[in-house]
């Protein structure tokens, strides 16, 4: 999602959850993804996931842009929307995970623990590297 504030536009971006994230920022932020279900369509897909993540269901015309391939080789495909929305509204789904390591003891930890709109430059510093290349072309395909 992308939201133009002035003449430039605004990128969102989430922050992990859990205690493997908690004291990273920049490279750590993510533009909100999951898995495709078996015989889901891509983008209802994203879609879903973009609900789960954040509590909401994006809408209006989405622009795809070129799939890229993450460090670990999981191909991302993606859809840019524009949008409003106000990051304090965030209201992820959770997961369960052992922690501290072999304690035994399961906590929760939301999937997302912070959303926010960036500016260009700062998203490039905040996003997982692999992803620039999806602010740049939107960048672009904006400015055109």
């Amino acid at each position: 999602m992308y939201r133009r504030r002035e003449e430039d536009p605004e990128f969102l971006l989430v922050h992990p959850g859990g205690p493997f994230w908690k004291n990273k920022d920049l490279g750590a932020w993510t533009i909100p993804k999951g898995e495709i279900q078996p015989g889901e369509d891509p983008l209802e897909a994203a879609q879903r996931e973009f609900q789960e993540e954040l509590g909401f269901k994006p809408a209006g015309n989405f622009l795809p842009l070129t799939p890229i391939k993450q460090k670990a080789g999981k191909v991302v495909q993606v859809w840019a929307a524009t949008g409003e929305w106000d990051p304090a509204q965030l209201k992820s789904n959770t997961f369960t995970l052992e922690w501290p390591p072999h304690s035994g003891k399961l906590q929760e930890f939301p999937e997302v623990d912070q959303a926010a709109f960036f500016d260009l430059q700062t998203a490039r510093l905040k996003i997982n590297p692999a992803q620039i290349a999806l602010l740049e072309e939107l960048d672009k395909q904006l400015n055109a």
